[in-house]
């Protein structure tokens, strides 16, 4: 293993270093001889693989629906399952007639060629439902809660098809059977409670038959059910029109299901490339596993106090994953936004419980730029720093760490209130631990006091 020291070009830089939130005192104890500040730098190759993965855990705020080729990571297939929410209490006026329903689907953007043909088919939950409380694979299986006996709506549509309803959103609208329009009526005795409308009424399974050029982002969905009703206005029959929502909002629940059919022959296909680069790609798909050399790097910084004879304090690490555009796509996938770097064993019970990055768990990068440079950045110190408390006296593993693509919630101040595993397909190339023109590193910067 090689290191690389880079020096710290003006006293100031240290000073600002020094004197910020980054300090973390590791705990390695050597008595000081005198006042004076010793100050060092090094910098650490990491190891870095791809990483495949089947599914995700996450509630979304988009959702996916359709089917998209990419050279670099195949075929993504998307469709949804999705319950509604009843207007618990409501009641149709006297003389209501049902007249149709349809099912709106509300889009605002899509992936892929917005000419080609999908054939959406909305099918009835007619198996089982969900709990609001639990959270649901991308992997689920759909014959678990519908058994795709029950058509409501058929249609075929392109991305360009969808009607302008604001600036930002489009609708594509499927008109329900006639047969549905008279059993919902049926069941309106079921509008007493969220629990009785959803034994009634387990919500919708909506797919693609054929298609493989387009992913609409759906923003929004759910049915509308018209009616009609006469009233008399001064012995005049009179024709009263309404509409009765069913909105599939937060307080349902609703599961993308996302499947990458040709999964096996991108992994080959991407192991089989140099190692130049690695890849991150959502929803789920490619991510890339980072392994930082623990005993060498604390052994390095100890080795350098040792010799000035003080305590060893950890102001900064900076890992700097920079990005390596390779996208030959004739529809290029977005740019990956957001990146989590995670420790590999927290994963699942991270995003199951609704955790957030503390710096000792996780670090969130943004894709950010400088010149012709796009990047993701994360300060470690607190990270490495806490690995090495963990182990006392022990011997120090390598530090497993994951890259994954995330959309965050954040508040006024821009702090994060909320983290998720990215829903939206995006990707994005990274030089790896291995690139020899500028391999993924961390950079850390010590002293001793």
């Amino acid at each position: 293993m090689k290191y690389y020291s880079f020096i710290l070009l003006f006293p100031l830089l240290f000073l600002n270093i020094s004197c910020s939130d980054n300090l973390v005192d590791v705990g390695i104890g050597i008595q000081p001889s005198s006042d004076s500040i010793f100050v060092a730098s090094d910098t650490f190759h990491v190891v870095t693989e791809n990483v495949f993965v089947k599914s995700m855990y996450s509630k979304q705020d988009s959702l996916l629906l359709g089917s998209f080729y990419d050279k670099t990571f195949g075929t993504t297939t998307a469709s949804i399952l999705a319950q509604v929410i009843c207007p618990v209490g409501y009641i149709f006026p006297p003389n209501t007639v049902p007249d149709s329903a349809k099912f709106v689907l509300y889009t605002n953007s899509w992936i892929g060629d917005k000419y080609s043909p999908l054939e959406v088919n909305i099918y009835e939950m007619n198996k089982s439902t969900f709990s609001y409380s639990a959270l649901y694979s991308t992997s689920l299986n759909p014959g678990i809660y519908t058994d795709s006996t029950k058509l409501l709506g058929r249609r075929v549509v392109t991305a360009r098809d969808a009607s302008k309803l604001t600036k930002d959103s489009t609708a594509l609208s499927f008109k329900l059977s006639d047969k549905f329009v008279q059993d919902f009526y049926a069941g309106r005795s079921s509008y007493t409670s969220d629990v009785a409308f959803t034994k009634f009424f387990g919500g919708v399974y909506i797919k693609t038959n054929y298609g493989a050029s387009t992913i609409l982002n759906v923003s929004d969905l759910g049915l509308n059910f018209y009616f009609h009703y006469t009233v008399k206005k001064n012995g005049v029959d009179s024709i009263i029109k309404g509409v009765l929502p069913f909105p599939a909002n937060k307080e349902v629940r609703q599961v993308n299901l996302i499947s990458h059919p040709d999964a096996d022959q991108v992994k080959l296909k991407l192991q089989q490339r140099k190692d130049s680069v690695n890849y991150i790609s959502s929803p789920g798909n490619v991510q890339t596993k980072v392994t930082i050399p623990m005993a060498a790097l604390k052994a390095k910084m100890v080795s350098k106090i040792a010799m000035a004879n003080k305590k060893l304090i950890l102001n900064y690490a900076l890992m700097q994953v920079e990005v390596a555009d390779t996208s030959d796509s004739e529809f290029p996938l977005p740019f990956v936004r957001n990146v989590l770097l995670i420790k590999e064993d927290e994963v699942e019970s991270f995003f199951l419980n609704g955790k957030l990055p503390t710096g000792s768990n996780a670090v969130v990068g943004s894709l950010s730029a400088s010149g012709k440079l796009s990047y993701y950045s994360f300060n470690i110190a607190k990270l490495l720093s806490t690995e090495i408390k963990n182990a006392g006296s022990s011997v120090l593993e390598p530090l497993v760490l994951r890259l994954i693509p995330v959309n965050l919630t954040v508040n006024s101040s821009g702090s994060i209130t909320g983290i998720k595993q990215d829903g939206i397909l995006s990707s994005v190339a990274i030089r790896s631990g291995q690139n020899k023109k500028s391999p993924m590193n961390v950079k850390v910067i010590y002293s001793g006091f």
